[in-house]
């Protein structure tokens, strides 16, 4: 995990949100991320989530004032993740799901308006399961962190 700034880089590829959605399985309301970019060939990556104030989870979190609930931030960096181990030519067509979560924080609401930016490395990945961490910044701050456990079928 990681309470820096966000890393500064120049990805290696770009997958943008039309490439995304033939990547992996989610679509509206559940698509949260909108671009991936690869920092390091299937070891790092850097996802974006245009926030807007439109988005159906906001009448109900919370309507007088809505925030971007966590559990979406984690989704969020799960599928930057996801784009970036299923964009390879021996894992197309597989499916990677999220097995376990560790050692998340919130440290910041994110609200309509924000870009959220999602760094996930791969810290190890044997077999079908991986050990990977995440963080979600709103500028320079720190929203979210988090490790994750992920499998792949």
């Amino acid at each position: 995990m990681n309470d820096t700034i966000p890393p500064v880089y120049t990805p290696v590829r770009v997958i943008t949100c039309e490439e995304i959605l033939k990547i992996i399985p989610h679509r509206y309301p559940f698509l949260l991320v909108d671009k991936v970019e690869i920092i390091e060939e299937n070891r790092f990556c850097a996802g974006t989530k245009c926030v807007t104030a439109n988005e159906l989870y906001f009448h109900g979190h919370f309507p007088a004032r809505p925030i971007l609930p966590g559990v979406l931030i984690l989704e969020a960096m799960a599928q930057t993740a996801a784009s970036m181990m299923m964009s390879l030519p021996e894992t197309r067509g597989h499916f990677a799901y999220i097995a376990g979560i560790n050692r998340a924080k919130f440290r910041r609401l994110v609200v309509p308006g924000d870009v959220l930016k999602l760094f996930v490395k791969i810290i190890r990945f044997k077999g079908k399961i991986g050990k990977l961490s995440g963080s979600a910044f709103v500028g320079q701050e720190l929203a979210a962190e988090a490790e994750f456990v992920a499998a792949v079928d």
